[in-house]
């Protein structure tokens, strides 16, 4: 009995046998997204542990994501119809690269809720605060995506900011 193409219920004594502790739904979803290559599941899951250090901003420890994946190049504060730079703060810089960023999400089919992973790229790490103010507007706290943020020696076109990203699209 086939649910899909490529989905075939009668494959799921396939299952690895230490995969018993898993609930009936958690088995379903993942021989789904194991064995249905045009299944077009997504899942995301907020990790949070007090076995590691609580974050100190707007993201989470960890994201567990399921299904078709968006690998966001980084964003810097370009204008898409000019070319030219936007803003000469952190902040304003901030704002235009996330806008930016939005915008290849969406082309994607997806949003902002989607991101599961970001990495921040700063000229000056004293710009932290105000980045991350800018940062928080987008991504509240409970469900901010997993993050890393570095300072960098130099970026392209010598911006401020530059935010890359990586987002689950929905079917």
């Amino acid at each position: 009995m086939g649910i899909g193409p490529g989905c075939d219920l009668k494959r799921a004594s396939l299952y690895p046998k230490p995969l018993r502790w898993l609930t009936s739904t958690r088995k379903i979803s993942l021989y789904l997204s194991l064995q249905c290559k045009s299944a077009s599941i997504t899942v995301r899951k907020i990790v949070k542990t007090d076995q590691a250090p609580a974050p100190v901003g707007p993201y989470n420890q960890g994201i567990v994501a399921t299904g078709a994946m968006l690998f966001v190049a980084g964003q810097i504060p370009l204008d898409a119809a000019t070319g030219q730079l936007v803003g000469e703060t952190v902040e304003a810089q901030t704002e235009k690269s996330l806008q930016n960023l939005k915008a290849v999400i969406e082309a994607a089919g997806s949003d902002l809720s989607q991101v599961v992973k970001t990495s921040v790229f700063l000229k000056d790490m004293n710009d932290f605060a105000a980045m991350n103010a800018v940062y928080a507007k987008h991504f509240g706290d409970e469900d901010a995506p997993a993050r890393a943020c570095v300072e960098v020696a130099r970026l392209p076109k010598d911006v401020l900011v530059e935010i890359e990203c990586i987002a689950m699209v929905p079917s």
